[in-house]
């Protein structure tokens, strides 16, 4: 496993924990169920998916499944930003403003990852021949 999976693969980990427990937090101390239930949701489907991508059956499959899990840190990002706005976070508290850090953390290393990945699936098209077949009798123009 490369050294940038198994960083993102822990730090979406510890996200996640993280996430539980802002979960847990919302709900217990401001009885708030919904923007909380989808926080919970996004930030911990991105491990999920960061861990179902180390499987992936193709190249295609991993680029898939970390380009699903690059979303899920930008929606989590999003819920965090309306649960500030809304008056349930205060992100000038240090701990939502370091889990705030952490989504663009991840963001900006999955996005990497996808973008590399992607680069690195295309084809070398340089000092390719297109090779044809020819049917016996059959000339090429």
């Amino acid at each position: 496993m490369p050294v940038e999976s198994s960083r993102v693969l822990s730090k979406s980990f510890d996200f996640a924990v993280r996430v539980v427990k802002l979960y847990q937090f919302l709900t217990k101390e401001h009885k708030e169920y919904v923007l909380s239930k989808q926080l919970l949701r996004c930030g911990t489907s991105i491990g999920a998916n960061i861990n179902e991508a180390q499987a992936g059956q193709s190249r295609a499959d991993f680029i898939a499944k970390m380009s699903i899990a690059s979303k899920e840190s930008r929606e989590t990002k999003y819920w965090l930003e309306l649960l500030c706005v809304t008056g349930y976070l205060d992100n000038k508290q240090p701990h939502v403003a370091s889990l705030l850090e952490q989504t663009d953390e991840l963001i900006k290393l999955l996005t990497k990852i996808v973008k590399t990945s992607q680069a690195n699936s295309k084809p070398n098209t340089k000092n390719q021949t297109l090779k044809t077949k020819t049917e016996p009798g059959c000339q090429r123009p």
